[in-house]
């Protein structure tokens, strides 16, 4: 059975964003050795879009997102702890969004869901 997903972000700058996660993200993590860190995350989920809509990225594109209960929370803990955004805050139907920049230039969405969870 499915139990979650593992994701994956390549890297100029590796061990700039284990230790960007780690320190400004304050993620839990297990140390497998060697400077490896895999960060868990207490759940999680995955979408499906199309690719048929202007601007859409091509087939095959992967994406990944952090999300929250609170963005505006969110954001000035991160802001606190260093985390430089982005852009600012906007409403895209589905949720609250807002991106930030970690080492070696991997962008990342941060939302608030406007959707309810099934668990």
């Amino acid at each position: 059975m499915i139990k979650g997903v593992h994701a994956m972000f390549y890297s100029s700058e590796a061990d700039a964003l284990r230790d960007f996660i780690k320190n400004k993200l304050q993620l839990p993590y297990s140390d497998v050795g060697e400077g490896w860190l895999i960060f868990d995350l207490p759940e999680g989920d995955v979408g499906c879009h199309p690719t048929d809509f202007p601007g859409s990225p091509p087939s095959g594109t992967h994406n990944v997102s952090f999300y929250c209960d609170d963005l505006e929370k969110t954001v000035a803990e991160l802001r606190g702890r260093g985390v430089k955004f982005d852009d600012e805050i906007s409403d895209q139907g589905f949720g609250f969004t807002v991106n930030f920049t970690m080492p070696g230039n991997v962008r990342v969405q941060l939302y608030q869901p406007k959707y309810a969870k099934s668990r």
